[in-house]
């Protein structure tokens, strides 16, 4: 099919010169131009170094970062409830008890230099029930009976005080017994 288009051109190649475009051709096509040339151009786009993307992401990152931080502490300071708003009395009692775990456990800390095996021993159940302390202090502030997780809190306090009166009736017997047993080598 080729072929035979080639030799219809050739064989009437006179026919087409014969033609001439009109002579305001080229003027219609330069007003299309300047036609073309008055619409509004598109903006070129922009590309971007992907060390400036990375600036960007990073800094998204640190200020979502240091929100998120903002928001933390927020949420950690709203956890805290006013135990006199729930019960005035079980609030007094609350403080009443934790003053007297810490002074406990401070003349505890005292016989960790003396007996660092002991301290660590009477220490570590201290430290579950402090752990059990915590969790209902967490839970208190969901609970839909506060006045009881702050009794729950409460006992926790005094079965502490308890057994820090207990650990350091030992230590004592046992710091007695060691200057018995001394006084009765000086003796001999």
């Amino acid at each position: 099919m080729s072929k035979r288009f080639e030799d219809f051109m050739k064989h009437n190649k006179d026919e087409f010169d014969e033609v001439e475009p009109s002579a305001d051709l080229w003027s219609k096509i330069e007003q299309n131009l300047s036609f073309q040339e008055e619409l509004p151009k598109k903006p070129e786009t922009k590309t971007f170094s992907l060390a400036f993307v990375l600036r960007v992401a990073a800094s998204v990152i640190l200020i979502m970062g240091i929100g998120f931080g903002v928001y933390l502490q927020s949420q950690k300071g709203a956890k805290q409830i006013d135990l006199a708003a729930i019960n005035p009395e079980y609030a007094k009692q609350q403080l009443h008890y934790a003053s007297l775990v810490e002074t406990k456990l401070t003349e505890l800390k005292s016989v960790a230099k003396t007996d660092p095996q002991l301290y660590k021993e009477f220490s570590a159940e201290i430290a579950k029930m402090n752990s059990t302390y915590k969790r209902l202090n967490n839970d208190l502030a969901t609970s839909p009976n506060q006045e009881r997780v702050l009794r729950a809190m409460i006992r926790n306090l005094q079965i502490q005080t308890e057994v820090l009166n207990q650990q350091l009736s030992v230590i004592e017997q046992f710091n007695q017994m060691k200057k018995d047993q001394k006084n009765e080598i000086k003796n001999i």
